[in-house]
């Protein structure tokens, strides 16, 4: 029985654990294209 509880919080810890991630790239990748935009905007003004 131990070993069934252990098993499964294991499993919910490692599948939070790569939303968390997958969320926290997003949210990078997010920021990147803002700066990406503003850099643009900043070289079409020169």
């Amino acid at each position: 029985m131990k070993k069934v509880i252990i098993a499964s919080l294991t499993a919910m810890f490692v599948l939070t654990g790569c939303n968390t991630f997958k969320g926290l790239g997003q949210d990078v990748s997010g920021a990147g294209d803002a700066v990406t935009g503003t850099a643009q905007e900043v070289q079409n003004k020169i």
